[in-house]
């Protein structure tokens, strides 16, 4: 069987997961039957998955009727042999607990039709144990969404001991027909790719904080600000759920020894029933208290080093045992955890042998199991190399990591590639744009540049405040950062070729400055601009205060930036910052079309008009540098500091002008 025999699908559970799943497979054309034990959890399952296709609409992410149609095709059953007696794969989501989903299926067996597949949603139970109650087990392998479904990327594909390679590339098809990125693990491994890397770091984050090596405030700040990681390991753990991660990790424990030992610290948490976000209180007090506050600038070297070389140690594992590559380790962690790279890449970054000395350290002075360097990392640090050590990319083209590029028919197409991160703006992005732009300038075959986001969300939501914020508050260090990120913006001004920015989602600060330097700006009408600097105590760094008056006019770029509010298209468009817009549907290939037609112009006189028209401005030099200046001074201020700490807290800010 292969993806284009699959019509209906069967959904076991009706919890957050699998009405989620549910939807998915709904939103990509598939017949659904969602089944829950009762008549109660089906209906409340169907129910969020019309309130989620109608919030879909309201937000222009899909029509009305295509949330209708999606929704016409969920059913729903409490009967298992009503719900799976059509079903081409069916998709488990009940409760993480082996005996639970061990008893569904000797059920799902006797019922479900001789042709079915069988896919776990487990985050960390062995697939191979689960598929050996089935007399089917060539046919079961995990596929392993990521909540919420609706908007996570991620499907992990997992091998069971005995699963056919067919039914890997069936369920792999499946995941990249409902709009996901599938990276598949090779082998039956606790915690799969993600969790492996992210409740070990959690734990050991615990451990940390118990041993009295630093404060918990001292962790989430290295996590968050020196690390660049979305959250705080004790943030993230009250978010999700401490007793989440931590029934994760007894597993590990269980099946992979004493290195994955429990902290005594996450323990005391679960049996307190004080879990976190859900329960009002976790590490920190979410209830009566302001929640997670992490300032920035309390970070620790030696914290970081430990938690990298922890995470780099169970990266080094899962290479050395063929669960995955470390391409598709960092893909995973990425997608699935929001990492701005991935645990290889800031292993490699990092150094492996600083890595291994300070796992020996701590080796020698705890004589713990979870400190004690896999074979394969040692044997990085002796070579010298890292864990992408060696590889060159082909046709002597750079291998970019935040962007792809691609040359068709006339057209150099740039694509911000940090979904993850709602393509937001980092250095290194910055630098490989500037390598692209060269590129393209170099290339007789590229006549005209075409700008987009990856994925659904966003264009661009602006600059990396997180890792950017943590790379030291310093005004030099703003200063240069401004003025590199308006060098390189500055060569798709200055390139002889139209520059087109098809802008899809969110197009925010940093951005949305990026599309000032395009000669025309397209968009999809569900598109949002905005600069949001003043919301964090920041002045516009990428050019915003000279180059959007240029275009909407004084009056109107001074409302955008001075209000730092949300605009729809149709009001950009309105103001002259948006030359066509489109609907969401084909915008990929519309947008490619409209590039292609300045491609096909006449390059001398398209260079020398652009050439002419930019002479005609007045001298913007002076502007540009105070701008600069002025984006240095902010990086001194306490109101940069509350700006960014209020974003990332998800709060008002209370500036006060210091």
């Amino acid at each position: 069987m292969n993806v284009d025999d699959v019509d209906s699908i069967t959904v076991l559970g009706a919890g957050n997961m699998g009405h989620g799943i549910a939807e998915v497979a709904a939103l990509a054309g598939y017949d659904v039957v969602l089944r829950d034990i009762e008549d109660e959890f089906v209906r409340k399952g169907y129910d969020q998955i019309e309130w989620s296709l109608n919030k879909l609409a309201e937000k222009d992410r899909l029509s009305q009727d295509d949330a209708d149609a999606a929704l016409a095709r969920v059913s729903t059953a409490v009967d298992l042999a009503e719900a799976v007696a059509d079903a081409d794969v069916v998709i488990e989501a009940v409760p993480e607990k082996m005996s639970i989903k061990k008893e569904v299926y000797t059920e799902l067996e006797e019922h479900a039709p001789d042709h079915t597949v069988f896919a776990t949603n487990t985050s960390s139970l062995s697939i191979t144990e689960l598929s050996e109650v089935t007399a089917r087990p060539e046919r079961f392998c995990g596929m392993h969404f990521f909540n919420p479904p609706v908007r996570m990327d991620l499907v992990e594909v997992i091998s069971g001991a005995h699963t056919a390679d067919e039914t890997l590339d069936l369920v792999e098809d499946l995941a990249e027909s409902m709009g996901k990125t599938p990276v598949r693990v090779r082998k039956d491994s606790p915690g799969f790719i993600v969790n492996r890397i992210l409740v070990p770091l959690m734990n050991e984050a615990a451990w940390i904080v118990h041993a009295g090596d630093a404060t918990m405030v001292e962790v989430d700040a290295t996590t968050k600000y020196d690390m660049g990681l979305p959250m705080g390991s004790f943030e993230l753990a009250d978010y999700v759920g401490i007793d989440v991660g931590y029934h994760v990790l007894e597993y590990m424990h269980e099946v992979l020894g004493d290195a994955y030992e429990p902290c005594p610290l996450l323990s005391e948490k679960v049996e307190a029933g004080d879990l976190g976000q859900k329960t009002g209180k976790g590490f920190y007090d979410h209830e009566d208290g302001e929640g997670a506050e992490v300032p920035h600038d309390e970070g620790s070297e030696a914290v970081k080093n430990r938690l990298l070389g922890v995470m780099a140690n169970e990266v080094a594992d899962l290479v050395e045992n063929d669960v995955a590559d470390p391409a598709a380790i960092d893909r995973a962690v990425k997608l699935g955890g929001r990492f701005p790279d991935g645990p290889a890449k800031m292993a490699d970054s990092a150094g492996i042998d600083t890595l291994v000395d300070a796992l020996d350290d701590l080796h020698d002075e705890t004589g713990e199991e979870r400190y004690e360097a896999v074979a394969y990392l040692r044997d990085l640090a002796q070579s010298g190399e890292g864990f992408y050590g060696g590889e060159e990319s082909s046709d002597d083209v750079p291998a970019f990591d935040t962007i792809s590029v691609d040359v068709r028919e006339g057209v150099g197409h740039i694509t911000l590639n940090r979904p993850h991160r709602l393509n937001t703006i980092s250095t290194e992005l910055i630098e490989e744009l500037s390598t692209a732009i060269d590129l393209f300038d170099d290339d007789g075959d590229v006549r005209a540049v075409l700008l987009t986001g990856a994925g659904e969300r966003a264009f661009s939501a602006g600059a990396d405040v997180t890792s950017i914020a943590g790379s030291g508050p310093d005004a030099l260090t703003g200063t240069e950062l401004s003025r590199t990120g308006k060098q390189t913006f500055g060569k798709l001004e200055a390139s002889d070729m139209p520059v087109v920015a098809a802008i899809d989602g969110f197009c925010l600060g940093g951005g949305m400055e990026l599309t000032m330097c395009a000669d025309l700006r397209i968009a999809t009408k569900r598109s949002e601009f905005g600069q949001p600097e003043h919301n964090l105590g920041l002045v516009p760094g990428w050019g915003g205060t000279v180059r959007l008056q240029r275009i909407v006019g004084t009056g109107r770029a001074k409302e955008i930036i001075f209000t730092a509010d949300r605009y729809d298209a149709e009001t950009m468009a309105d103001y002259g910052f948006v030359n066509e817009l489109f609907e969401s549907e084909n915008f990929e290939a519309e947008a490619f079309e409209y590039a292609k037609q300045f491609a096909q112009g006449p390059p001398v006189a398209q260079r020398l008009t652009k050439r002419a028209m930019h002479s005609a401005w007045e001298d913007s030099d002076a502007g540009l540098e105070v701008e600069s200046q002025a984006f240095g001074l902010v990086f001194t201020t306490t109101d940069l500091m509350e700006g960014v700490a209020a974003f990332t807290s998800d709060r008002d800010p209370e500036f006060t002008g210091e």
